[in-house]
């Protein structure tokens, strides 16, 4: 078979309705060439010659949700550039996994941004939050060294438009806590249950509701917890029906995950 010798190029983050308009204002006369590769590389940031993100800013369109910045071993400088990116595209931003002196870096670039240094979480809204959800999502944390995760599925789940009830500290421990709120649990839509140690509390929430149940492992626990490992495995292994699994301490995944339910009509 005889190789092509059309040109490839590299994907772009350009819709095909825009990438449509853009190749008829070309053909027109009405776009340079130049002007046309700057708007289809118009997602990537780059210093000096080096392209360390490409944008993609057509993901809320395709999925709903805007892309999020995962902060880990990024610097202030890029995880600011991306937001302002988004900001720019007239979508909301996102960042996850910010600690407090990078928050502070970022802050200096981007001082109207908000941050909650429990969550760990940095964003900037330019459009106001609509509230899309059906029901209100519940997220229970089973002790107070599990907050950081609980609240980083929490503001996440805010932050796409759903009403959330916080529960907090009512780990099997003391399932007397938990108990106390029997009427909240069987009124929410959707459950994020967030637990370390043994991971116990996801099967003991299923026992008392309907509702699906997503839930969150920690790593939260000592040694033989082994970072949360423990805590997975326990939930994997429930026999609660109605309730699925994230990875340890993905809060993230669990907050887009009850917004996907709390969606459904």
């Amino acid at each position: 078979m005889q190789e092509s010798t059309h040109p490839t190029f590299p994907e772009s983050s350009v819709d095909p309705k825009s990438l449509e308009n853009l190749l008829k204002a070309v053909s027109t006369g009405d776009l340079k060439i130049a002007g046309a590769m700057a708007e289809l590389q118009r997602g990537e940031l780059s210093h000096g010659e080096t392209v360390y993100a490409t944008v993609d800013l057509d993901r809320q369109e395709r999925t709903g949700f805007p892309e999020v910045i995962y902060g880990a071993s990024k610097t202030p400088e890029q995880i600011a550039a991306i937001i302002q990116r988004l900001n720019a595209a007239g979508q909301n931003a996102i960042a996850t996994r910010i600690e407090k002196e990078k928050a502070d870096a970022i802050l200096q670039i981007v001082p109207d941004a908000n941050y909650s240094e429990t969550a760990r979480i940095i964003h900037r809204e330019v459009v106001p939050i609509e509230e899309k959800g059906r029901g209100e999502i519940g997220v229970i944390c089973a002790g107070t060294s599990d907050l950081p995760v609980a609240e980083e599925a929490a503001i996440v789940a805010e932050l796409l438009g759903n009403r959330v009830c916080r529960i907090t500290d009512v780990g099997v421990a003391g399932v007397h806590r938990l108990l106390h709120h029997t009427p909240k649990l069987q009124s929410c839509r959707v459950l994020v249950v967030v637990a370390g140690m043994e991971g116990a509390l996801p099967s003991v929430v299923a026992g008392l509701t309907d509702r699906p149940i997503i839930a969150v492992p920690t790593s939260v626990g000592y040694g033989t917890s082994f970072g949360g490992l423990t805590a997975l495995l326990a939930m994997l292994n429930s026999c609660a029906t109605g309730l699925s699994v994230v990875n340890i301490d993905n809060g993230f995944g669990a907050a887009t995950q009850a917004t996907l339910i709390n969606r459904l009509s």
